[in-house]
C-alpha cells in the first residue's frame, strides 16, 4: 500500500498537482515506516529495510519542503478578480481524513460568508465533525445578530453530524484556517474577501466563483510530518 500511495504521489507531481502529491508522498511515507516497524521485530533483514526506507523518506521528503521544514505556497488575488470561491481556494487541501478544522479570525461579520465556508466543509469529500470558530464580538448593535446568526449556524450543522464551537476573544488578530491533515491557509482578509453584490438579483450573488473579490493575499503552508527522519 504505501509502494502504491508513493507511485501515485510521483503521477501526481508529473502532473504538477503538487499539493495532492504532498500528502500522498507523507501517507506513502508514513505506511512504509509502519511496514519496516513490523518487518525490523525478527532478525537483520529489519535493519536492512529500515535503511531503505529512511533513503527513500530522505529523497522524497528533502525535494518537497522548503528550507525550513514548511511547505509554502502564495497566492495573490487582485482587486475585482474573479475565480476565487472557497471551494477553489480549499478542495484540494479537504482530504478524506480530514475532520477538524480550526477558524480563527477577529472579523467574521458576514455570516452568510462564514456559513457558505461550512457547507463546503459538510459536501465533503472530507468528513468534517467539528469545527472551532475563535472570532470577536461585534460591537454596537450587530452583536445580537451575530451571536443569534452563528447560534443558528450551530443549531443547523448538528443536523449533519457536525459539531460547531464558538469562542470569542478581544486580543486575536491573525487570520488563519487550519485542517487536522497539516494544511494551514491564511488569507490576508479573511473569509471575508468577496465584494458585496450589486444586488439580490446580480450575477455572482450566489455563486462566489462569479463574485468580485478585494485584493488580498492567501498563504498555504503545511506543517505535519515536516521533520526529518
Amino acid at each position: 500500500a504505501g509502494a502504491e500511495t508513493v507511485k501515485r504521489a510521483v503521477e501526481l507531481d508529473l502532473a504538477s498537482r503538487f499539493q495532492e502529491s504532498l500528502v500522498c508522498y507523507q501517507e506513502g511515507i508514513d505506511l512504509l515506516l509502519q511496514a519496516v516497524k513490523g518487518t525490523g521485530r525478527g532478525g537483520g533483514g529489519g535493519h536492512r529495510e529500515r535503511g531503505g526506507c529512511a533513503a527513500v523518506n530522505k529523497a522524497v521528503c528533502g525535494d518537497i519542503f522548503s528550507l525550513d521544514g514548511k511547505y509554502h505556497k502564495q497566492i495573490r488575488i487582485e482587486e475585482n478578480a474573479t475565480g476565487y470561491s472557497y471551494e477553489k481556494l480549499f478542495q484540494e487541501y479537504l482530504t478524506e481524513i480530514v475532520s477538524e478544522v480550526w477558524v480563527e479570525d477577529p472579523y467574521v461579520r458576514h455570516l452568510y460568508n462564514f456559513l457558505r465556508f461550512c457547507e463546503m466543509l459538510v459536501k465533503g469529500p472530507c468528513k468534517v465533525k467539528t469545527i472551532h470558530l475563535l472570532t470577536s464580538y461585534d460591537e454596537g448593535i450587530g452583536r445580537n445578530q451575530q451571536t443569534s446568526g452563528l447560534e443558528e449556524i450551530k443549531q443547523s450543522l448538528r443536523n449533519y453530524g457536525v459539531t460547531l464551537n464558538v469562542a470569542f476573544s478581544s486580543s486575536i488578530h491573525d487570520r488563519e484556517i487550519r485542517f487536522n491533515n497539516g494544511w494551514m491557509i491564511k488569507i490576508g482578509r479573511g473569509l471575508d474577501y468577496f465584494k458585496k453584490p450589486q444586488g439580490r438579483f446580480s450575477i455572482g450573488y450566489c455563486d462566489f466563483d462569479l463574485r468580485p473579490c478585494q485584493e488580498t493575499t492567501v498563504d498555504v503552508f503545511h506543517t505535519k510530518h515536516t521533520k526529518k527522519m
